[in-house]
């Protein structure tokens, strides 16, 4: 563990990583991001649910996770180290002062690299049949009254041997299951480009609407509901 990631449970060759890059709202006490305290605990700042679905997960399914450790307001660990967005100097309307002229390489070393690295040497050393990664997002956009209308979204980019699985069983189970929506893993897949695609390794991206994962409750039933869906898509890759 270290100030970019934490891993918990127990990696398994065969088994499945969940990787949850946006899992964590914390700010370093030496980087000061020149916002409202209050903003620390909206999207812009952490993937909301995630991290305890994570956590209930793994103790269902006997898996591993591998949490980032800082908030995507310091950086943004599912982004190319060169994408301009990586520091944001803006997020969704939110000016992000404190960013302006940071030390981006320092930024990119201190919790970005570690936590690609945590992910190659955790991957490495017992390979998993499949990753999942696990995102949330809001339930509209703060520049649209319009309702996103699915519970979960599945993504993925030029590897779509897990989605493809995934979606009919989603399906299946009543679930308003989003194809590539509400965002497209042909635009937002960096982390699972670098760690699935790359090493031919099927990954399963998971976008879970946030007011369904906002409190214990809501953890427990999707973490029932999901579970055995993942299980399922893993068991074909063994």
């Amino acid at each position: 563990m270290s100030e970019g990631w934490q891993l918990i449970g127990q990696p398994s060759a065969g088994g499945v990583l969940i990787v949850v890059d946006h899992a964590s709202n914390h700010v370093p006490a030496d980087i000061d991001l020149g916002i409202d305290p209050a903003l620390l605990n909206e999207h812009v700042a952490i993937d909301i649910g995630v991290a305890p679905l994570a956590a209930a997960l793994c103790n269902r399914l006997g898996c591993a996770a591998l949490l980032g450790g800082v908030s995507r307001l310091v950086i943004d660990l599912n982004r190319e180290e060169d994408a301009a967005g990586l520091i944001p100097l803006v997020s969704d309307g939110h000016a992000i002062a404190g960013n302006e002229g940071v030390d981006r390489t320092a930024r990119i070393a201190r919790f970005w690299q570690p936590y690609h690295d945590a992910l190659t040497t955790t991957i490495a050393a017992a390979r998993p049949a499949m990753l999942v990664s696990l995102h949330s997002f809001t339930p509209r956009l703060k520049s649209s009254d319009e309702p996103r209308p699915w519970q979960v979204g599945v993504l993925y980019n030029q590897d779509a041997r897990a989605a493809r699985i995934a979606i009919p069983l989603l399906e299946a189970a009543g679930i308003v299951t989003g194809d590539n929506q509400p965002y497209s893993g042909t635009v937002l897949n960096a982390t699972m480009n670098r760690h699935g695609e790359a090493n031919g390794l099927p990954y399963l991206g998971l976008e879970v609407r946030q007011d369904l994962i906002g409190d214990a409750t809501g953890v427990e039933q999707w973490c029932a509901t999901l579970a055995p869906i993942i299980a399922k898509v893993a068991a074909a890759f063994h």
